[in-house]
């Protein structure tokens, strides 16, 4: 006996997305970016529909924590039924403002750089690559995933012409800081840091920290003590 219990909630309409936003926890917008990616995952499979089980188990986490998260921010669900993952996608992207295009700048273009130019998922979430830098003249000119390097030098005047809301940041932790001082100088909103260090910016800014690292520290740590 399905005993599924997504519920309908009102949809109050666009007007209240930014208050639902504001409301939401860190870890609750970590979860529906990661509901996000499954759902278009589902979408890409021919699948209509979901239930608030299969969607935890896909991203390890209860039905009750997937029916909360969704319920805040006035998603629609039928008793029996579940999610339509078309609109439930759309409702989840419109609140992370993956509906909206943003464009973004990366610097470093080492290892990690390159693997992230050269990744396609960026699109299909509406972020846009406008040009990537780096201090190696051998690399000038060099186009990867679609974008051509440019040298560091022309940050400013990219950032100008192109006006980047996002910045990701690939580099040396000792360049991190004075990059970072003039990619926000330049008009950027937000920063992906996966420089080694933590990056401290003025209020209003926002900024996510990756330690890879650190990450394998944390899961190495688990490891041991499960």
């Amino acid at each position: 006996m399905n005993m599924n219990t997504d519920h309908e909630t009102s949809d109050s309409g666009g007007s209240d997305e930014g208050d639902r936003r504001a409301e939401l926890s860190t870890p609750a917008v970590g979860r529906l970016s990661l509901y996000y990616r499954e759902l278009h995952r589902l979408l890409a499979a021919g699948e209509s529909s979901t239930n608030s089980r299969d969607l935890g188990a896909m991203v390890n986490v209860s039905p009750a924590v997937v029916r909360r998260d969704l319920s805040s921010i006035g998603s629609i669900g039928r008793r029996g039924v579940g999610y339509d993952v078309a609109i439930l996608a759309e409702r989840i992207g419109a609140v992370l403002g993956s509906g909206v295009q943003w464009k973004a700048v990366l610097i470093g273009v080492g290892s990690l750089g390159n693997a992230l130019l050269r990744y396609r998922g960026f699109e299909r979430l509406g972020f846009s690559l406008a040009a990537a830098f780096d201090t190696d003249p051998a690399k000038y000119g060099h186009e990867v995933g679609g974008t051509t390097v440019r040298s560091l030098d022309d940050l400013e005047e990219v950032l100008a012409t192109a006006k980047p809301e996002l910045a990701i940041l690939a580099v040396p932790s000792e360049q991190a800081s004075q990059v970072a001082t003039r990619v926000l100088a330049g008009g950027i909103q937000g920063i992906l840091n996966f420089a080694p260090t933590t990056l401290r910016v003025p209020p209003g800014t926002a900024i996510i920290n990756v330690d890879l690292a650190s990450e394998l520290q944390q899961l190495a740590f688990r490891i041991q003590n499960r």
